[in-house]
């Protein structure tokens, strides 16, 4: 009884809800011991006050998984241009009357609720929307330039333009993550080269010219973490993190120190969100904390490749593998700022980090993914069915998860 509940409540690829709920389970144990400390300070002794939002946030994630992934994917290829548009009126809000936290205008606050949403998370998966339908829609016509460039270019850049000036990370990459999806979708590599070319070089004039008319920019911030992290110098800010995190990586070895029992965590700003990766291999290691997460997210993307092969038409595949790419690119840049792979981004750890509107977006994504595969299943049921039945109870099941 409660299997066959679990099972039409819960469709789609079964690999992917494990690993959803995996990636809960990580984050509620990650987010409340590293947190601890912080909480108890910030908030009267209250050290639970992040273990309570992230479970809200949680719940209303899975909520909306459920939600997305009865939706039909098709509605998508339909509002993927009028969502783009929304993201990029809301870029520019923030842009204009954005809050600003930690030096930099990243959110704005929705009145009357007190919550800050961070506008560049919407942006990238809405870029995502709107990449995979045009793929699908120009897919015989991706050896013109002009179109190319005009009807896929032209809106990643009005995107990362916008981000910019306040978040280079989140900038480039969304770029980079738009070249693969791109990539992916057979645009020529001609092409690519030319707008990664146009990219840099639209970079460097960006900073140049920032620098000369306003003085209080970040600019000389984007330089020191870079110089920073290839000196390996000491500075206070980037590399204070990145160093605190290698301590907790190596102080956790191969079995970590048991729940509960970092000490970095005190130490390392940001430790529930943008390191919580070094926490959890210091309390867990390296065989019960980072493997399992990195096979994670690899299986994530192994699925998310299975679900597009097996999709009749472009739109859904190219949906799938761009909203596939786009977390676990997120997840590895995540976890190479951690191991000091790479400088400092800001980048959460899907699904795992604190958070709210990353953890929102991406439930979204996800929702997505199984909403496509929802429907593919579906069809091979359909296809599996004996010829005899396939009018009735095959149609039945195939209609259904369509609509």
């Amino acid at each position: 009884m409660q299997q066959g509940w679990l099972t039409k409540t819960f469709k789609g690829d079964k690999a992917i809800w494990g690993l959803v709920a995996l990636f809960m389970i990580y984050s509620l144990l990650a987010v409340y011991s590293s947190s601890v400390g912080v909480a108890f300070m910030k908030y009267g002794g209250n050290t639970t006050y992040f273990l309570k939002s992230q479970f809200f946030m949680l719940v209303l994630s899975l909520v909306i998984i459920v939600v997305v992934h009865y939706l039909p994917y098709r509605i998508y290829f339909s509002m993927a241009g009028l969502i783009l548009i929304i993201a990029v009126g809301l870029l520019v809000l923030t842009f204009a009357f954005g809050s600003r936290v930690n030096e930099a205008t990243r959110w704005i606050v929705i009145p009357g609720t007190g919550f800050k949403l961070q506008t560049s998370d919407v942006a990238k998966v809405a870029l995502v929307l709107y990449l995979a339908r045009s793929l699908a829609k120009y897919q015989n016509e991706l050896n013109n330039f002009i179109l190319v460039s005009k009807y896929f270019i032209l809106p990643v850049g009005i995107v990362c333009g916008l981000i910019l000036p306040e978040n280079l990370s989140t900038s480039l990459m969304i770029f980079g993550m738009s070249m693969i999806i791109m990539f992916i979708g057979r645009v020529p590599l001609k092409f690519l080269f030319a707008y990664v070319g146009l990219g840099v070089v639209a970079v460097i004039l960006f900073a140049l010219v920032l620098t000369v008319v306003k003085k209080d920019n970040r600019v000389q911030v984007w330089k020191n973490r870079i110089e920073h992290f290839f000196s390996g110098k000491a500075d206070e800010d980037g590399n204070y993190q990145s160093n605190q995190a290698k301590i907790a990586i190596s102080t956790g070895g191969l079995f970590g120190k048991a729940p509960g029992k970092s000490t970095q965590r005190n130490m390392l700003p940001q430790s529930n969100s943008d390191f919580i990766f070094a926490i959890i291999i210091e309390e867990y290691g390296l065989l019960f904390g980072a493997i399992p997460l990195i096979l994670a997210y690899m299986i994530l993307l192994f699925r998310g490749i299975t679900i597009a092969k097996k999709c009749e038409t472009a739109f859904p595949a190219f949906l799938v593998l761009g909203l596939i790419v786009m977390i676990v690119i997120q997840a590895m840049l995540n976890m190479m700022v951690a191991v000091g792979l790479f400088p400092v981004t800001g980048q959460t750890l899907p699904m795992v980090s604190w958070g709210r509107t990353s953890v929102l977006v991406m439930s979204f994504s996800i929702g997505a993914i199984l909403s496509v595969s929802r429907v593919v299943n579906a069809r091979i049921k359909k296809e599996e069915l004996p010829e005899e039945e396939i009018s009735d109870e095959g149609e039945k099941i195939y209609e259904s998860a369509k609509t």
